[in-house]
């Protein structure tokens, strides 16, 4: 419980999606999830989007159940967007974004896409490997050079808009490494995991959320 409350998210919502974020986040709080993103799409005609996960990084079946039971009656009663919408829960994901300072620690040396609300090196799109990653900010190393700039991007986080791992045969193998080891770890501790489907579990409501028209 400890970890969601002090590892802050650095990337968060603005607006109807902001607004749904304060909503639900104490809610995943008080369950022991951490919440990834919210966003609201215009999916199966409007779709809402809650993005978790454990402490951990994993994510079950059950776990997504487990939410959208706690979440539904509390949007109903808050009825943040005001008309009919489709509730989705899913998992980050193996190529997930990054909104803690903690991602960023864990996937150091994966490959990533960046955005940044400012130039930063004369650019606001950043991609490459983790490096360096401090408090503060990190590093990116360009997997594809230009010839005549500097390889490496020093991004503060401050100035960072967006984060999401790329898929690469590495990451895949990493991540499933560690979505063993945290299988191993709650199996020891006495959970049971038969549900476990690793890191791109998605369930989606069953009920549509309606609200006043």
């Amino acid at each position: 419980m400890a970890e969601n409350q002090t590892d802050a998210r650095i990337i968060t919502e603005t607006g109807l999606d902001a607004r749904i974020a304060q909503i639900v986040e104490p809610v995943l709080t008080s369950l022991d999830y951490r919440l990834v993103r919210v966003r609201i799409s215009a999916q199966n005609g409007m779709t809402l989007q809650i993005m978790a996960e454990r402490p951990d990084g994993t994510m079950t079946v059950e776990d997504c159940e487990a939410i959208s039971r706690a979440l539904s009656p509390v949007l109903d009663v808050e009825d943040p967007i005001g008309k009919q919408y489709h509730l989705e829960i899913s998992s980050p994901g193996i190529d997930r974004p990054m909104v803690r300072i903690s991602d960023f620690k864990r996937w150091e040396g994966h490959l990533a896409r960046c955005d940044t609300s400012q130039l930063v090196d004369n650019r606001k799109r950043h991609r490459g490997f983790i490096r360096d990653v401090t408090e503060s900010g990190f590093s990116i190393e360009r997997d594809q050079p230009v010839e005549g700039e500097d390889n490496t991007t020093v991004i503060p986080f401050s100035a960072l808009a967006e984060a999401k791992l790329i898929l690469t045969d590495d990451l895949i193998r990493e991540a499933l490494k560690a979505d063993k080891a945290a299988k191993q770890a709650r199996k020891a501790a006495g959970e049971d995991i038969d549900t476990e489907f690793g890191d791109d579990v998605e369930i989606e409501n069953a009920n549509d959320n309606e609200g006043d028209d």
